[in-house]
């Protein structure tokens, strides 16, 4: 019977604690059953039952209580009596004081007989939690919050909030909480609503709680709260950027601190969105705040900086964090081998590859792939194929891209023979060489002149299905070219106009390179070959073909191409029909020369309808010789054929000296000096030294200029009465042999020096008054036909390539020029 009064004991204790709870005004009615049971049960005392008041209300079914706090209006509310209490046949199972209720708000206990009994934290954490889950928000949930029987403390909210699953709800509870007197800044409770709303994703709400809690750090002077570093942590996690990083400055302008953790989220975060230098500016902030680096810091931060090129500071680190006994990860040593390969810096990438084997890490495909690159781009080939053969024995298989590299490198600088080898092993491997590996072995094959394993590599690449380019056609084609191979090369080119590509260009480059080599046979061959399939080459390479066979004595062959050369609406232009003209004036040969004078024909240009009528008399012309050449020379266009109108002067001079035109000769030099094409030519220094200079003439010009010159001189010193000191005859170490001979023939007083031809006013001045110095200058140069003939054949210059620049190298233009 004891072991039943106190199990009902604790079960009436335990009950009207729930009870006290469940209502603030206490009312019994049906829905308490067990208040009814008692009222039924227990034996009735009038009056009172224990602080409380049981009165009849009009309702029979609703009993009022009245509380202690009312006992100065009704005397005094203990009870003085036992209270027995009945089970359901009358009998007595516990006798007590009886249980004064409390007032809701103020009591922080119920008491159970005569002791005081507190709430359990369990029973005041249920009910928070029960009113906030019905409630959820607003102000119906506040006025519930408020008639809570029990005055609640920061642990009730902190294990409520814990429990709570709504994050609106937890913050409602937390504002609520905050407006009450009894409320204090509590990390732990700071924490558990971050953690709640961040489990709801409510970011918005983690945003105001951070200013809350910068404003409850500022008042309570606590800048360790933990909650700081949580808020910035899930705001980094959620992607948050500019939130989080600005929630990080506000809380370091608070003088607020943070933990490691929240620094490596940030760097994380900055460094997911490819913004590096900001999470260096973070790091930064880190070692400024003294905050210790931790191995994720480490991790974070070295692969970073190396990535973005600081690779110094990235080493900084790598050596603190060995000094602090942090053992790097793979991520780092990869990350550093990586990076000081691409910077060049292939001594220190190789210390950190053997260091990190040091450690016991496995070097990866692509640290393997990596450092091959750096030591490929660096021209270190051995020390890559070293690597090469470690990944092979590591049981790595080359990739496509490393197989092209390693084979192209090899090939580009020269070791074919590696290059082959390793490509046999890329064929092998099932890989397909891309077209770009097939041109580079191709093309240095070419280089060096190795035509079968280029036709190999080609052949190679029909039977693979591989396109071949444009440029391994071209290098393909110049091989054979260079080579001779006509028919090899006739060959390729079809091929590569079946295959949809312009074989114009190239073909021309083919015939030119025949040109080059001086392969004139070979060059119209080629040029017959592409006429009869269709290809055009242009009139740039016509002309020099042309030039090629007339430089070879092809005249025959040379005068197709002209007209060819004509008929595409080309003007040929002075520098051409000079060059013919060269070739005419050193012709030996009559049937040649019929050759030439129909070529010469053929050019159609102005300047062989002038040399027709040079050589017909003044009644075919009807006008004077000098009217003639100079109405021809008024023509010529000097901005544009300055160069070209002095070259055939030079060439003009020679053939009319050659064919005893010496007449016709003064008035051609007469005209050009008046048109300024040689301004420097003659040079009167008043009565000190007048002298003319030839050493950019012609044998031919260089004579005609020297009688021409000093008839001039002859009238201004006898007629005039001006007498220089000296004259000089500047000729050059070329000419100065010829002009000598011809003075010599006069006896002439000039003295003959290393370039000029020199001699005193007064000595030239009597000689000039000898009759035949005065016939030698103004009829015709007496010749001594062996000795000039031979020398004009030495002299005259050849038609070389430089002749078709207007632009005439000095060379061309000086004694040698024709």
């Amino acid at each position: 019977m004891i072991g039943r009064s106190r199990s009902f004991s604790r079960y009436v204790s335990n009950n009207l604690q729930l009870l006290t709870l469940r209502s603030s005004n206490f009312v019994v009615n049906d829905s308490h059953r067990f208040g009814s049971y008692l009222n039924r049960r227990l034996v009735s005392i009038p009056g009172r039952f224990d602080d409380v008041s049981v009165t009849t209300s009009p309702n029979p079914r609703v009993s009022v209580r009245s509380y202690c706090s009312e006992k100065k209006n009704q005397g005094s509310n203990e009870w003085t009596e036992d209270i027995e209490y009945l089970d359901e046949s009358g009998s007595v199972i516990y006798t007590g004081k009886g249980i004064r209720s409390v007032e809701p708000g103020v009591d922080d206990h119920i008491m159970v007989g005569g002791l005081k009994q507190p709430f359990s934290n369990a029973s005041a954490v249920a009910k928070i939690v029960e009113v906030v889950k019905r409630w959820k928000w607003g102000p119906e949930m506040e006025t519930h919050l408020d008639k809570l029987q029990f005055v609640p403390n920061m642990t009730h909210i902190t294990q409520a909030l814990k429990v709570t699953g709504d994050g609106d709800a937890s913050l409602s509870l937390f504002r609520w909480s905050k407006r009450q007197s009894w409320y204090s800044p509590s990390d732990e409770c700071y924490l558990a609503l971050i953690d709640r709303l961040n489990q709801s994703r409510e970011f918005e709400g983690i945003q105001s709680v951070f200013d809350d809690l910068i404003r409850d750090s500022s008042k309570a002077m606590v800048p360790e709260f933990n909650a700081f570093s949580r808020i910035v942590q899930y705001l980094a996690k959620a992607e948050k950027l500019e939130v989080s990083f600005c929630c990080f400055k506000k809380i370091q302008e608070s003088g607020c601190k943070v933990d490691t953790k929240t620094y490596n989220s940030l760097i994380t975060l900055f460094l997911d969105k490819g913004l590096p230098f900001k999470a260096f500016e973070i790091y930064e902030n880190m070692e400024g705040g003294g905050c210790s680096l931790d191995g994720s810091t480490y991790e974070l931060m070295i692969p970073s900086l190396a990535k973005s090129g600081r690779i110094d500071a990235a080493l900084k680190l790598f050596q603190q964090m060995k000094e602090k006994n942090l053992q790097p990860g793979f991520t780092i040593f990869a990350s550093l081998v990586d990076s000081l390969g691409k910077a060049g810096r292939l001594d220190t990438a190789m210390k950190v590859y053997m260091e990190m084997q040091g450690f016991r890490f496995r070097p990866s495909a692509t640290m393997f792939v990596s450092m091959i690159e750096s030591y490929i781009k660096a021209g270190k080939l051995d020390t890559a194929l070293k690597i090469w053969d470690e990944m092979k024995k590591a049981q790595f298989r080359p990739n496509y891209g490393l197989y092209t590299m390693v084979v192209e490198s090899h090939a580009k600088s020269g070791k074919l023979e590696t290059a082959m080898s390793i490509f046999s092993d890329m064929e092998k491997a099932g890989f397909l060489p891309t077209p770009s590996t097939y041109s580079c072995l191709l093309e240095m094959h070419a280089a060096s002149g190795q035509v079968d394993p280029a036709m190999k590599l080609y052949n190679s690449m029909s039977n693979a299905g591989v396109r071949p380019g444009l440029n391994t056609y071209t290098t393909l084609l110049t091989l054979l070219a260079k080579k001779k191979l006509v028919d090899v090369a006739a060959k390729i080119l079809l091929e590569m106009k079946a295959m949809g590509y312009s074989v114009d260009v190239t073909a021309s480059d083919v015939l030119m390179v025949f040109i080059k080599d001086a392969s004139v046979d070979l060059a119209l061959r080629w040029l017959r070959f592409m006429g009869s399939s269709g290809i055009r080459t242009n009139n740039f390479i016509v002309r020099q073909l042309f030039e090629s066979c007339m430089k070879n004595g092809l005249y025959e062959s040379a005068k197709p191409l002209l007209e060819n050369y004509v008929e595409s609406a080309v003007k040929v232009d002075l520098i051409l029909y000079t060059s013919i003209l060269a070739h005419l004036v050193r012709c030996q040969e009559e049937h040649n020369e019929r050759h030439l004078m129909s070529i010469l024909s053929a050019t159609k240009h102005k300047a062989h309808a002038f040399m027709c009528g040079l050589f017909t008399g003044p009644e075919q012309r009807k006008q004077p010789v000098l009217v003639f050449v100079r109405e021809f020379f008024q023509s010529i266009d000097y901005e544009a054929e300055e160069g070209a109108a002095r070259y055939f002067v030079n060439v003009l001079l020679n053939y009319l000296v050659l064919m005893g035109q010496i007449n016709r000769a003064r008035c051609v030099w007469k005209v050009s000096y008046e048109n300024k094409l040689f301004p420097k030519a003659i040079v009167f220094d008043q009565h000190i030294a007048w002298s003319l200079d030839v050493r950019n003439l012609s044998v031919g010009a260089a004579l005609i200029a020297v009688v021409h010159t000093l008839h001039r001189f002859r009238k201004r010193m006898l007629y005039y009465g001006v007498v220089p000191r000296r004259i000089k005859l500047v000729t050059g170490p070329t000419l100065k042999i010829v002009v000598a001979q011809m003075l010599s023939s006069v006896e002439s007083p000039f003295e003959v020096s290393k370039v000029v031809l020199r001699a005193p006013g007064e000595s030239v001045s009597e000689w000039f008054k000898k009759p035949i110095v005065q016939q030698f200058l103004l009829n015709e140069i007496p010749s001594r036909g062996d000795i000039l003939m031979h020398k004009l054949n030495i002299l005259f210059p050849s038609s070389a390539p430089e002749i078709r620049s207007l632009n005439l190298p000095k060379p061309l233009v000086g004694g040698r020029v024709m």
